[in-house]
Formats: structure tokens, C-alpha cells, sequence
């Protein structure tokens, strides 16, 4: 007897859902310690005890709720398309399909990325475009940029994850001035404005 990979419920996936997307909406009106367990229930339209066979508290839910927005990214900059190289430098494809998909699910990553007071979700994303730089500049290229412009690769790592998260922000926070391939292609331009010798 061959072992199945086992789904996930779609009655579960449906109520964690209701949760995310009653979360979100209390997040545009309150701060996160006014959001209690019954008021996110009520709004979700299901009742306590259904929440706590999900999650133990607020801050459980917010952290695996973290967790699966990183695991949505990975997969999607995991992608055979994100992956392939480009003949031409300026592209990263990368970079697009990840503004592209915060863009569909604007919503959600305004109210987690810009609310001062959940922050597990800053950190994870800003651990994952870490993670992005340091794999631009750990390649033979990069190196030899850094070396040629006598900078070290740990300042390269802090400013590169900082700037593209507080520019991500900042585009949510403007609600999306520029289109995801407009902004992806800035951040080349000013990529190669930083290369030059």
C-alpha cells in the first residue's frame, strides 16, 4: 500500500482563511492588543472553540501565519520561471514575481508590513530578502564588484535587505504608485548605479 501525501483539509484551509482574512480587517481598525480571541471569531464567523483548535493565542496565529506567507514567497521565487537566468543583466525576474505577488494580495501585506506592531511578519520577509541579497552578491560577479570597490559584503547585506524592504513598504504604504515590473526595473537601475566604478 503506496503513503499518500496527506491534504489538508479543505474545511481547515477555509477557517484558517476566515481567521487571516478577519485578521486583517481588525488590523485596519485597531492596534493588535485591542484584538482579542472572541472579537477575531466573531468577525470570522465561527466561534471560539474553533479558533483554539487552530491556534493557542493571537501570537501563535500570527507567527504560523508568517511562517505560510514565507512559504507562499519561497515557493513562488522558486519557480522555474523565477529561476532562469536572464541574457540580459538587468533583469530579475526574481525581484518581479515577488512584487507581483504581494500586488495580487496588496491587502494582506499592506496591513502586516506597514502595522508597527506586527512585526513577525517584518522579520520573516526581511529574512528572506536577506537571504535574496546574499545570493546576488555571493556570485563570482558580486565578489568581484565588492572587491573592486573595497566594500565590505556584511555592510552590502544589512543595506541591500534594508532598502528593499523599506522600499517595499513604502510602495504598500503609497498604495502601489508603480507597477511591480516598474519598480523591479528601478531597483535595477539603481542597482547598476551602485556597481559602477
Amino acid at each position: 500500500m503506496s503513503q499518500a501525501t496527506p491534504r489538508t483539509d479543505p474545511r481547515i484551509v477555509r477557517t484558517r482563511r476566515m481567521l487571516r482574512d478577519a485578521l486583517v480587517e481588525l488590523l485596519e481598525e485597531m492596534d493588535v492588543e485591542k484584538i482579542s480571541v472572541n472579537r477575531l471569531a466573531e468577525r470570522a464567523t465561527i466561534n471560539r472553540v474553533t479558533f483554539y483548535l487552530h491556534y493557542r493565542d493571537i501570537p501563535d496565529m500570527m507567527e504560523k501565519m508568517a511562517a505560510e506567507m514565507i512559504e507562499d514567497i519561497r515557493a513562488i521565487l522558486q519557480s522555474p520561471e523565477s529561476r532562469q537566468t536572464s541574457a540580459r543583466k538587468e533583469d530579475w525576474p526574481l525581484m518581479v514575481n515577488l512584487l507581483e505577488h504581494i500586488a495580487d494580495n496588496f491587502r494582506f501585506y499592506k496591513v502586516i508590513l506597514t502595522t508597527r506592531r506586527t512585526t513577525v511578519f517584518t522579520e520573516q520577509f526581511l529574512k528572506l530578502l536577506t537571504a535574496m541579497v546574499i545570493e546576488r552578491i555571493d556570485s563570482p560577479e558580486g565578489e568581484a564588484n565588492l572587491a573592486a570597490l573595497g566594500i565590505q559584503r556584511d555592510i552590502v547585506v544589512w543595506y541591500g535587505s534594508s532598502a528593499l524592504i523599506g522600499t517595499i513598504i513604502s510602495w504598500l504604504r503609497n498604495d502601489m504608485p508603480y507597477t511591480p515590473q516598474y519598480l523591479a526595473k528601478q531597483f535595477m537601475l539603481m542597482r547598476r548605479q551602485h556597481e559602477r566604478p
